[in-house]
């Protein structure tokens, strides 16, 4: 992939890039996970909404 950049801008970027604060490791996007947690999420909310609704019926 080609760079729109002029050659002294794209070394600047690469030089921030390879700086050891923007190296963070980070572990791998587990989608499963998140599915989970947005279910468990929108689970829970609806008990409390119909333990809310049971409580003021």
């Amino acid at each position: 992939m080609s760079s729109r950049l002029n050659p002294d801008d794209q070394q600047r970027v690469e030089q921030y890039l390879q700086a050891p604060q923007h190296r963070v490791e980070r572990r791998p996007f587990r989608p499963w996970l998140l599915l989970v947690l947005v279910v468990a999420v929108v689970v829970g909310l609806g008990l409390l909404s119909r333990l809310l609704a049971w409580i003021a019926l």
